[in-house]
């Protein structure tokens, strides 16, 4: 039997000694950004955050899927059970503008579906985790807060509505125009969902291409907190290990 606390306290571990590895190097002096550059500092940060996090979920002997090592044939994963999805920096953007807005991502899918997930911004010094039918939660100055969506209807008025107020896309437009009154927020990697699973915002729409591991661990903690991720069709749940790890269009909605 699969003990999925254990296996929660070595996912915490995991992100925390990741994020220690990618604060060492975004506070390094050399902090100069070529973006072709194999050795630039987020390509260090990235490597160094996928070998400390590989190093402690090996010892579980559940196979694991990272963004630094994606290339692993579907007639060999599809046949898992159980698997760690893992994207050591997801952020890219925020961890050039150095805005502290990047996370350690580490999830552990079962048959498609994401039943364990924590999520670290080591920048910010808080951890997030959700584990199936145990709720969600937020740890940040040693203070541990349990996570609970907003619960709204998509037909209440003044709903908060997280998405990037630069660059929206047209469908997201179309979205936003569709609700009452709403306000825009903004945040940088899955923290965007986090938002929606603290209640701090109502939903997020996401017209765009993300990689499963971009989203799988910030999922379960959503699902925790009472919110649900769907396909744009509004019912269809996110799955994950397809065949093509690149997912469809979604949202991130305040209520199951």
């Amino acid at each position: 039997m699969i003990d999925l606390e254990k296996l929660l306290d070595i996912a915490k571990k995991a992100s925390l000694a990741a994020g220690s590895e990618i604060i060492k190097i975004y506070k390094s002096d050399d902090f100069s950004f070529e973006s072709k550059a194999d050795d630039s500092p987020l390509t260090r940060a990235d490597k160094a955050a996928h070998n400390k996090i590989v190093s402690l979920l090996e010892k579980t002997g559940i196979p694991i899927l990272s963004e630094e090592g994606r290339n692993i044939p579907f007639n060999e994963r599809s046949k898992w059970e159980y698997f760690w999805m893992v994207d050591p920096l997801d952020g890219t953007k925020e961890f050039i503008k150095r805005n502290g807005e990047f996370t350690v991502n580490i999830a552990l899918i079962h048959k498609g579906s994401p039943i364990l997930g924590v999520v670290h911004p080591p920048v910010l010094r808080t951890l997030y985790w959700g584990l199936k039918d145990k709720g969600a939660f937020k740890k940040t100055n040693g203070n541990v807060h349990k996570l609970k969506v907003s619960n709204r209807s998509l037909n209440d008025e003044g709903l908060k509505v997280v998405a990037s107020r630069s660059h929206m896309s047209d469908q997201t437009q179309e979205f936003v125009d569709s609700l009452k009154a709403p306000e825009v927020v903004s945040k940088g990697s899955s923290l965007k969902f986090l938002l929606v699973a603290s209640g701090e915002a109502d939903v997020y729409p996401r017209f765009g291409p993300t990689m499963e591991w971009d989203t799988a661990a910030a999922h379960a903690i959503v699902s925790e907190a009472g919110g649900t991720v769907v396909k744009e069709d509004e019912t269809t749940p996110l799955s994950y290990n397809k065949d093509n790890l690149l997912n469809p269009s979604f949202i991130v909605l305040p209520f199951q």
